[in-house]
């Protein structure tokens, strides 16, 4: 079953800039966004739970792979909610 992606103010307004000046890169974190809609399980994701890190309401967050082996590699971090089939950005950044 697919998970309906929703995103906080600030990845929408990362979104829109990205998508005016980095088109390549806004094009990798929708491809990205996508395979988590189908499967978060994705083996290209490499999702994984952060260990140190919990929402706002205690809720798991999870880190998935928008690029890998390259400076600052980017990435989508996200939690399961806030209702049933339902996946929350909570931010996409380069990796430190």
């Amino acid at each position: 079953m697919p998970f309906h992606i929703e995103r906080t103010l600030s990845v929408e307004k990362l979104m829109q800039e990205l998508a005016q000046k980095d088109v390549k890169r806004f094009r990798k974190i929708q491809k990205t966004l996508g395979l988590l809609a189908q499967d978060p399980k994705h083996p290209g994701l490499n999702s994984h739970k952060m260990v140190s890190q919990k929402g706002l309401n205690g809720e798991d967050i999870w880190e998935s792979y928008v690029e890998n082996n390259v400076p600052s590699a980017w990435r989508v971090f996200w939690y399961y909610g806030p209702a049933q089939g339902v996946i929350t950005v909570v931010a996409i950044t380069p990796h430190p």
